[in-house]
């Protein structure tokens, strides 16, 4: 069977996908219980009998969560349900301690929204939102042996901190005519979603540590004949692909999935509806479980907690706190800080945004703060393979950095030194400057006295200076600054050295 690429199956089908994305709130405990909401801790470290569902225990729903919940609600668009109820969802795995999951069913708190979504060349698509509902998080599998993956481990560890920590699950209406920008419009959706929950400040966002996860749901179906709508098409059988967790990612399990599918379809076998594992280092997926439908999960409502009920006045207060949509703060900001077009997709993709706002905000130039989150403090991320946003620097120290250099107290050059000991965790750039001795020299008697030595030692350059080959000075301002490692003001040190030589600037 000859295996489909992405494009050929976009030229054969039409693709219908919709995804499921899963942001972890950031409250200081769980959803009903009273456990910490810390990732990184030992595991099984932050359990109760609450949240292992032990006998007897009674939850108590987090009603910061619900506050999170209603605000992101909002900002989707979504109407907010004035009652709504939890419900038991049940099914056996190994993360689940209680084999059900308390979540929400036919009465999610938010329900019928739309985001527009803006893609690199500016189009803005409308993705439609059929609901976002509270829930809890399962447990974290760790699978040892085999690849780390579920598929040929030897044993799999069950940590249980993570269950019961508060979640939203955001689910699309199907997304169709997207042809072959499915990919990239999933991406730029996913990419939304977690711009939105870093601006309310209802989450981390950070993918790699699962904070957002998502679940892709693809399907194709034949391409409408003449005189045929595409409308009227049915769907075909999806797969679901669970527990994406980076941008580049949800783009290539489109991909997988779109040639996967389509090299059956074209071979004359069925897709069959399924949950699919994906796998980062092959850039592939491999089959699951059989896809459950809702019944398989025998909802009921869950008889321990008393329904959500937001008063009209609530729900109107926390909309007075709903943030700019991203999409229109990058333009804006983009224009406020002069940034092309190609420099502000570079720190979009990058992660840089927030990072150069936060500096900015502290009376730093645009160009000054990008000039730092962009280049060193980017070669230092990917050097560590970590994000821009773990690195143990923030924006107030960019900034503290930034400003010895205007002061004059610092050069370049002296500033990556200064910056390489804060990441160290030697303390603030001006800490860092003291304890290094790294304050740029200029005073006038330590500079003459180098530039004397130097013209001393270099008799021939002095007399090119002096017969009008001015540039020559520069052999002499590179000597002085080794001699001063780097410390001198280059400037003053120019200036000397023509003073000596009896030339003008």
């Amino acid at each position: 069977m000859t295996t489909m690429t992405y494009e050929q199956a976009m030229e054969e089908f039409d693709p219908v996908f919709g995804i499921e994305v899963h942001v972890e709130l950031n409250t200081k405990t769980k959803m009903f219980c009273g456990c910490a909401n810390e990732f990184g801790a030992e595991p099984n470290t932050q359990v109760c009998p609450v949240c292992l569902g032990l006998p007897g225990a009674m939850p108590v729903t987090n009603e910061k969560a619900v506050e999170s919940a209603i605000r992101l609600g909002l900002a989707l668009g979504c109407s907010i349900r004035e009652s709504s109820r939890f419900a038991r969802k049940n099914y056996f795995y190994p993360d689940l301690a209680k084999d059900y999951q308390i979540s929400q069913y036919d009465e999610p708190t938010c329900y019928e929204g739309s985001l527009d979504v803006v893609l690199d060349d500016g189009t803005v698509v409308e993705i439609g939102i059929e609901r976002a509902h509270m829930e809890e998080d399962a447990g974290k599998n760790t699978h040892v042996g085999g690849s780390g993956g579920i598929q040929g481990a030897d044993y799999s560890l069950v940590d249980y901190n993570r269950g019961g920590v508060p979640l939203v699950e955001i689910v699309t209406k199907p997304i169709t005519g997207m042809g072959d920008r499915t990919a990239e419009v999933a991406r730029a959706y996913v990419a939304t979603i977690r711009d939105i929950v870093r601006a309310l400040g209802i989450s981390d966002g950070r993918m790699e540590q699962g904070s957002v996860r998502a679940d892709v749901n693809l399907s194709l179906r034949p391409k409408a004949v003449a005189g045929e709508s595409q409308d009227d098409v049915p769907f075909g059988k999806r797969s679901e692909t669970k527990n994406v967790n980076s941008l580049r990612a949800i783009e290539r399990a489109v991909h997988f999935e779109a040639a996967r599918q389509a090299t059956l379809l074209l071979g004359g076998q069925p897709v069959v509806q399924e949950t699919r594992h994906w796998h980062e280092d092959t850039s592939s997926t491999t089959p699951g479980r059989s896809k459950e439908e809702a019944e398989d999960y025998r909802y009921f409502p869950e008889p321990d907690l008393l329904p959500v009920q937001p008063s009209r006045e609530w729900v109107e207060e926390l909309r007075s706190t709903i943030p700019e949509h991203p999409a229109k703060m990058r333009a804006r900001l983009r224009e406020e800080w002069g940034f092309s077009d190609l420099e502000m997709r570079d720190v979009v993709a990058a992660d840089a945004l927030v990072l150069i706002a936060a500096t900015v905000q502290t009376g730093t130039s645009a160009q000054a703060a990008r000039k730092w989150w962009m280049g060193e403090l980017s070669r230092v991320a990917n050097d560590r393979e970590v994000a821009l946003t773990s690195l143990p620097v923030t924006p107030d120290q960019i900034a503290e950095l930034q400003g010895l250099i205007d002061e004059g107290k610092i050069n370049d050059k002296l500033a990556r030194q200064a910056l390489e000991g804060v990441l160290a965790g030697e303390g603030s750039p001006t800490e860092v400057v003291a304890s290094r001795g790294l304050e740029v020299v200029s005073d006038d008697s330590a500079l003459e006295k180098a530039v004397d030595e130097a013209l001393a030692a270099q008799p021939d350059v002095l007399a090119k200076i002096q017969d009008g080959k001015v540039q020559a000075a520069g052999a002499i301002v590179g000597a002085v600054m080794k001699a001063t490692r780097g410390q001198a003001d280059a400037g003053r040190v120019r200036e000397i050295i023509l003073q000596r030589a009896g030339v003008e600037g």
